[in-house]
């Protein structure tokens, strides 16, 4: 999907989460504790290097525009996930396979979640 220019980045951000996320099932079906260990610490430094910011940058550049806008749904939804995802992130190493499972599945609703209903929204508002 063609998607607004100040979306795009975010929009390529969201496809590398995505590839993240099948990386973590893919260790979680390997059954191999050693490659789901690597898989935990890369999932760490991902989420510390790319997606906090990620998420910092949609909390700042576009949700007080979806609120705005009375898009307070979208904008609850963001932020309780946001906030879940950082609090899996800190308790992943303890967790192992299922936190990873976890992870996994969440990402990839999140993401879905946010392309096709919080993306959708904030280029309604875009093009106002």
């Amino acid at each position: 999907m063609k998607r607004h220019t100040a979306l795009q980045d975010l929009s390529r951000e969201h496809y590398r989460a995505l590839k993240l996320a099948l990386a973590c099932r893919r260790a979680c079906d390997s059954g191999d504790s050693a490659q789901q260990d690597a898989m935990i610490a890369e999932c760490c430094t991902v989420f510390a290097q790319e997606l906090e910011p990620h998420f910092q940058t949609e909390e700042r550049d576009l949700l007080p525009r979806l609120a705005a806008a009375g898009e307070n749904a979208l904008v609850d939804r963001t932020l309780a996930e946001h906030a879940e995802f950082r609090a899996l992130i800190a308790q992943l190493p303890q967790q192992g396979a299922s936190g990873l499972t976890r992870f996994a599945e969440l990402m990839n609703a999140h993401v879905r979640f946010e392309e096709r209903e919080m993306f959708a929204a904030m280029e309604k508002l875009l093009a106002a």
